[in-house]
């Protein structure tokens, strides 16, 4: 009676045992509901570890972010049983009542899963994400026209064989990458972070609130052998930052023009000569260094007119950077300084009026006055004194140190028929250039049009210029681009507009005018001054009456 118990118990132990190790595939979803934007992990657990699931009936409503593969085995009583489990992340493209569909691995079929997708947006990815975005704006109420510094920064801990970032310029301002991308390495809690970061600088059209797209970045993880074993070349990786809304300032009524909003400008002497020689050419070099500022923001340093010497200005050269994630310009100039005499010559410091967009107040950045010691030249210039510094001082600038000198030597009772006979000599010349000016116009008339409009000289900007000023300058480079295209080149946008005959220019310019006051939109602006000065400004002309050949036959009335 006892063994045939015992037979009885070993032969129900056998028969489970047999039951467990026939083929089972299941499926499971970690979670029944999710919104869209999310993810939910769909297991598959089979037996058959030398197939691989068929996925394809997923990819109509889920997107595979991301897939593994799990083995196991344990031996029951002396023998092997091997588990496999696929792990996969879904992605699901649309919001409802989704069915994860039955997956077909080998001869078995999974069960159908269902799935609630409820409606929201995408939640923005942050630190414990494989990759996220973190956005820095060097300001948030920065002025019309203002630089703003933007640096964005992609971190993630994922291994990434392909991808891009970027971040799109927003409406009512132009923005533009600055310099090249930085690579380096992050460690948050216990998660090292790659990180490429990108520096752009912003410069808002016009006051009022300004919303910043958030960066997005798409790539692709590097392949390993599960994704090879399950046909895949690695997950995406996706990322979507928040944007970011700042407040522009509109431009004070107090400000100095023309309008130059920065941070802090500072100017300094590169290098002054120590000593000088009438009739030859010493170098001043002078430095601007403007903080929140790009290229196209910097008018260039003046020229000085000096008593005395003469000055010549070589072109400006720019060096542009990121200082703490804010753009900066430094701005140098040759000059050479010729004196005509010996003596103490006095160069006045160069002034630049902006505005301090941190402390809202105008300032003016200014060098000190050089007095330096001129030694007698060479030739003709050996016998020329420069004029006395506190006389130049109380002189009109730029007057000829020559003349100084001569009144000093010359006596005072010669001094009026010297003045009589420099009188005459500039009559006499006068009378010869308008005799040559009379002769050359009777043998090469002006050049005229088709429609007898008479051709006006060379402007000093051109329609390459207006299209540079358009895409990256700013609405006063515009403007004043604009102004060099007339010839002779207009002194404001009032002359501007009296000159162009077109209406669509006209009405551009207004746009432009108002842009640049705050009061309209800087893009439209922008956009209008495209289209309408798409082939050059079209100039009011003036038709002249056709001189005739021969004298009327008859009075004329």
């Amino acid at each position: 009676m006892k063994r045939d118990f015992c037979s009885a118990l070993a032969l129900l132990l056998l028969a489970a045992w047999a039951g467990s190790t026939q083929a089972a595939t299941r499926a499971s979803l970690d979670r029944n509901q999710v919104a869209l934007g999310g993810s939910v992990t769909l297991s598959i657990d089979s037996d058959q570890g030398g197939t691989a699931p068929d996925l394809s009936p997923l990819l109509a409503d889920f997107s595979i972010e991301g897939q593994s593969v799990n083995r196991s085995m344990q031996w029951i009583n002396g023998s092997a049983q091997s588990t496999t489990t696929y792990v996969l992340q879904l992605a699901p493209k649309r919001e409802g009542a989704l069915v994860v569909p039955a997956i077909k691995l080998g001869g078995d079929l999974t069960t159908p899963l269902p799935l609630r997708v409820a409606a929201g947006a995408p939640t923005p990815a942050g630190e414990g994400s494989d990759a996220f975005f973190e956005t820095v704006v060097d300001d948030p109420e920065p002025y019309v026209q203002q630089s703003v510094g933007v640096v964005v920064r992609l971190k993630y801990s994922a291994r990434v064989a392909s991808g891009a970032f970027g971040l799109e310029a927003p409406q009512d301002a132009s923005m533009q990458q600055l310099g090249q991308d930085r690579y380096y390495t992050q460690q948050i809690g216990d998660t090292q972070y790659k990180v490429a970061e990108r520096h752009y600088v912003l410069i808002p059209d016009r006051s009022g609130p300004l919303v910043i797209p958030g960066a997005r970045f798409e790539g692709r993880g590097a392949s390993n052998w599960m994704d090879s074993l399950m046909g895949g070349g690695g997950r995406d990786i996706r990322a979507q930052g928040a944007p970011r809304t700042i407040n522009v300032r509109a431009q004070p009524a107090n400000a100095p023009q023309p309008w130059l909003p920065l941070r802090d400008l500072r100017l300094r002497y590169v290098s002054a000569p120590q000593s000088l020689q009438a009739g030859q050419a010493a170098a001043l070099l002078v430095e601007a260094v403007a903080r929140g500022a790009t290229r196209a923001q910097m008018p260039e340093l003046p020229t000085p007119s000096l008593a005395g010497a003469q000055v010549f200005a070589e072109p400006a050269q720019y060096d542009e950077t990121v200082v703490d994630g804010t753009p900066q310009v430094t701005m140098t100039r040759r000059y050479s300084l010729v004196p005509n005499g010996a003596g103490t010559l006095l160069v006045p410091g160069l002034k630049l009026a902006w505005w301090d967009v941190r402390a809202s107040v105008a300032r003016t950045a200014s060098l000190p006055d050089l007095e330096l010691k001129v030694a007698r030249g060479v030739g003709g210039f050996a016998s020329n004194t420069l004029p006395d510094v506190a006389a130049a001082n109380g002189s009109p600038v730029g007057a000829p140190a020559a003349a100084a000198t001569t009144a000093g030597r010359i006596p005072s009772h010669v001094w009026a028929w010297l003045a009589v006979a420099f009188a005459g000599l500039w009559l006499l010349t006068l009378i010869w250039a308008l005799q040559r000016r009379t002769a050359v116009a009777a043998r090469q008339p002006p050049a005229q049009s088709g429609e007898g409009i008479i051709v006006a000289a060379l402007p000093t900007r051109t329609l390459a210029d207006l299209r540079r000023a358009l895409d990256s300058g700013s609405l006063d480079e515009v403007g004043d681009t604009l102004r060099g295209m007339s010839a002779p080149p207009c002194a404001d946008l009032d002359q501007l507009l009296q000159r162009l005959a077109v209406p669509a220019q006209r009405e551009a310019v207004e746009q432009l005018r108002r842009a640049r006051w705050a009061d309209g939109d800087g893009s439209h602006a922008r956009a209008a001054l495209r289209e309408a000065f798409r082939s050059g400004p079209v100039w009011r002309t003036t038709k002249k009456a056709a001189k005739e050949a021969l004298p009327p036959l008859y009075p004329q009335p």
